[in-house]
């Protein structure tokens, strides 16, 4: 059976030594979060996600969930109980004002538990996660009467919450939605639609799920335009937050699905359900777009956490599995043959995984740090630096991240050959659950469009020349230090290769947008490999500091580790480029008939 160890001592270097996380103490939260309480925090997370939710993995993925004749969901055995111990240990409200009965803890400590969670258990770990979305959605656009009336229950765990986009005529193109809202006279409305593809949309876990739904309002402009939000609780809520009547919304369906089954991914049905407006009339999208934001994040740290417990999983196999001798002669001469982990092939492989591993949950730590800077700070140019990069760098976390997760997924149970084909050994669900993060919350491509399209020339391109501008400062300051050599050099090959492709879209794709699209997704990724190229080179910068205090064999492994990233990973910047410049011309050369 799978297991799983919470990274926790990787997070805490990462925090402590990497991205300087008491640096911040000036901000809201971040005093409260002191090295003693930080490292608490993480070991009662990983506590929860290694005894509590990663033995229930397994179990849901069997079980999947049931939908019962009048409507009703029930989640796998045990799902209950683990779902209440994890809003019973406060963990929903983790980062969430005390206003509201959280605890005003930086978001970077539950972007960590998060990336615990889905390592553990993915399915179970997305009930929670998309109830800190819609609360965060909630906490920016809700009026205060309706913070006031769902979060603190929201926070507490009692409500749950979930965001419903697509419609079965309509994906991403959220302009053509055909659900209806039309006003009751006393400031609700009635929303009449389906909904597919709702995650979490209903069960047995809590006894309130609270929806947040994009609906037309009778006489509203065409397109996205148009696209109002609402608050569309399944039980109403009376006034004195007391539960009322039953809304008629419901679950039509279960999907049948590749993975994840644990997750009650529902037909929603909204038969004249009443919600209130949330924000502005014709506003949704402005509303909606801070959950799925929020949500774009949390999935490239699913991708993370699927690599995470793969990796675990298939380095254990390798020290165990027999078969074979080492190149260079027996390491195991008293067994009949040498663990698989003495090949380079095995080797390189979990390398690969281990190295992206390492550099993602750097990415994702310091873009969650920027976005407490963005929401806590008071100096307002910090604000905007930090808006710029939470901008650039979410298509990249969500669309980078998730397709590498499922890739490391595919790779770590190849360690186990036929065995990791079959059922009882877990690598297949790690496998299946990864392949629905490069899919939802916007599939990769529409990522890489949105990274082109709109996230780079966004104000005249200054946050992706903020970060070009960092990196290159890092190099300048580095670029004489011995010991840095092997991390500086071909973080200068590769950061030249991503300015190339960045002047080359400059100058071909105005002209021709088609150019900017074939070349979309490898530019996403040539931006990853940079950004974990440069978590790496300050990886190896802290572990050389701590290395000239004490040797330990952690940080000669760590350097060890961005030495075959640098290597044998980054160099792919140049095959990226290559591809960017070859233009729209061969992809668009066909017709539709010919294919």
């Amino acid at each position: 059976m799978p297991s799983y160890k919470a990274p926790v001592e990787d997070v805490l270097f990462l925090l402590n030594d990497v991205l300087g996380f008491h640096r911040y103490d000036n901000l809201r939260g971040f005093s409260d979060a002191s090295p003693d309480v930080m490292e608490a925090v993480l070991n009662e997370g990983a506590k929860l996600a290694e005894t509590v939710l990663a033995p229930l993995n397994a179990v849901g993925d069997r079980e999947g969930c049931t939908r019962h004749p009048d409507g009703s969901v029930t989640t796998p055995q045990g799902f209950k109980a683990a779902y209440n111990a994890y809003a019973g240990g406060g963990w929903m409200g983790l980062s969430m004002p005390e206003a509201y009965g959280g605890q005003a803890l930086p978001h970077t400590l539950n972007t960590a538990i998060q990336e615990f969670a889905s390592g553990a258990n993915l399915a179970l770990g997305m009930y929670p996660g998309l109830t800190q979305g819609a609360m965060a959605a909630l906490l920016v656009h809700g009026s205060e009467e309706q913070k006031a009336l769902y979060l603190p229950k929201m926070v507490e765990g009692a409500w749950t919450g979930t965001m419903n986009l697509t419609e079965p005529h309509c994906g991403t193109d959220l302009g053509l939605l055909k659900t209806k809202a039309v006003p009751n006279g006393d400031g609700s409305y009635s929303l009449t639609g389906t909904k597919i593809f709702i995650s979490a949309g209903e069960h047995d876990l809590s006894e309130n799920i609270i929806h947040l739904v994009i609906a037309r309002i009778e006489g509203a402009p065409a397109g996205t335009k148009g696209i109002s939000l609402f608050v569309v609780p399944k039980v109403l809520v009376n006034a004195d937050g007391s539960l009322g009547a039953r809304n008629p919304v419901s679950c039509g369906s279960l999907e049948h699905k590749m993975g994840i089954h644990g997750n009650s991914t529902c037909v929603m049905n909204y038969d004249g359900a009443k919600g209130w407006l949330v924000g502005q009339e014709n506003r949704g999208l402005n509303a909606m777009f801070v959950m799925m934001n929020e949500a774009r994040l949390a999935v490239g740290v699913q991708g993370l956490g699927q690599s995470e417990v793969a990796y675990q999983n298939a380095v254990a196999y390798a020290k165990d599995r027999l078969q074979g001798r080492a190149l260079t002669g027996a390491k195991a001469p008293e067994k009949a043959a040498d663990p698989i982990i003495v090949h380079p092939d095995v080797r390189r492989t979990l390398m690969g995984i281990r190295a992206f591993n390492e550099a993602a949950r750097a990415l994702v730590l310091w873009t969650a740090l920027q976005a407490d800077i963005g929401h806590r700070s008071d100096d307002a140019t910090e604000r905007q630096a930090a808006e710029d990069h939470m901008g650039l760098m979410t298509p990249v976390v969500k669309g980078v991240l998730t397709d590498r997760g499922f890739a490391n997924a595919v790779e770590a149970q190849q360690m186990f050959g036929g065995h990791g084909y079959i059922e009882e050994w877990g690598m297949s669900q790690f496998v299946r659950d990864a392949r629905i993060a490069m899919i939802y919350e916007g599939a990769n491509g529409i990522q890489a469009m949105d990274l082109i399209g709109r996230k780079l020339p966004k104000d005249g391109g200054r946050a992706m020349m903020s970060f070009l501008g960092e990196v290159q400062t890092f190099l300048k300051d580095h670029g004489e230090d011995e010991g840095m050599t092997p991390y500086v050099v071909p973080l200068q090959a590769g950061l030249n290769d991503l300015q190339g492709a960045t002047m080359w879209f400059m100058q071909n794709a105005f002209t021709k947008p088609d150019n900017a699209g074939a070349g979309a997704t490898d530019y996403m990724h040539l931006l990853g490999l940079v950004a974990m190229g440069y978590m790496w080179a300050r990886i190896a910068k802290a572990a050389l500091a701590r290395q000239a205090e004490a040797a330990s064999d952690a940080m000669a492994a760590k350097l060890v580790v961005g030495r075959f990233y640098m290597e044998r990973m980054l160099p792919e910047t140049a095959t990226r480029l290559v591809r960017i410049k070859a233009g729209a011309e061969t992809t668009m050369a066909l017709g539709a008939e010919a294919f």
